[in-house]
């Protein structure tokens, strides 16, 4: 399963004064340290990026491909940064994913820069109408977005649809309907959708103590699910030991006694 190391995010004070200041130190310690711990892909958040967007996502995604030999996630709301990004990006450490279209139509110019530009983009299973209700709801939106996709001329397999994960401590209701979900996402096409979410979000809210463990288990439930892919800290010891037994347990990979280590 694909990790996509989520630390660069401009949520996070120092990584925010790095990106203010283009101090690339920060960036690259964070993104290397992400790399090392097991992450296939790392995830840019510059945030809407009003100001000189354009300018910031291209420094971030040479910044980070000058010290890791890993494709990025391009995520911001910002259409034009997320064009510039992909202009400078290295695919030779393979295609980048853009973060994301939806079932929003100011959305939708993503999928014309995946077409364009043949590269990977998320799928948020949400609309102008809000969030969705359950997996039947998440699944219809989920169906649209392909159609949407084929119609621009992205191809299925450069789609990863993300059913969005909410916070356990104020919606626990949704924990399940998302597992529910990803296994509805499988029936979508032959071969299966691929699928990601946003694995930390699940514990949003909760005691420091407690988030670890609620984001292993709940990654265990979504791999056995179908789950293709998650942004998540692979620096969380917890979440990468889910995901290693939870693979060999599901004949995924060959067991060894030094599984965790490899």
């Amino acid at each position: 399963m694909l990790i996509i190391g989520e630390k660069l995010s401009i949520i996070a004070k120092r990584v925010r004064e790095a990106m203010m200041n283009r101090d690339k130190n920060p960036i690259q310690e964070i993104a290397e340290s992400q790399w090392k711990a097991g992450a296939g892909m790392i995830d840019a958040n510059i945030g809407p990026a009003e100001d000189n967007g354009e300018g910031l996502m291209e420094w971030m995604i040479t910044t980070i491909q000058e010290k890791v030999p890993a494709p990025v996630c391009l995520d911001t709301t910002n259409i034009s940064a997320l064009e510039a990004g992909l202009k400078v990006h290295n695919n030779e450490w393979g295609a980048p994913l853009l973060n994301s279209t939806s079932n929003d139509p100011e959305r939708f110019p993503v999928l014309e820069l995946a077409a364009k530009y043949n590269c990977q983009v998320i799928g948020l299973t949400v609309g102008k109408g809000g969030l969705p209700a359950d997996a039947e709801e998440r699944a219809g939106i989920a169906a649209e977005i392909m159609a949407r996709g084929m119609e621009y001329g992205v191809p299925m397999e450069n789609i990863f649809l993300d059913p969005l994960v909410l916070q356990i401590a104020t919606t626990q209701d949704q924990a399940i309907k998302v597992i529910e979900t990803i296994k509805m996402f499988q029936d979508l096409n032959d071969p299966p959708m691929k699928t990601v979410v946003g694995l930390s979000n699940i514990s949003n809210g909760c005691p420091k103590h407690i988030r670890p463990i609620l984001n292993s288990y709940f990654l265990s439930f979504l791999i056995y699910a179908g789950l293709s892919a998650a942004i998540a800290d692979p620096l969380e010891k917890e979440v990468m030991t889910a995901m290693k037994t939870t693979d060999i347990i599901m004949n995924k990979t060959l067991y060894a006694h030094s599984y965790l280590e490899m």
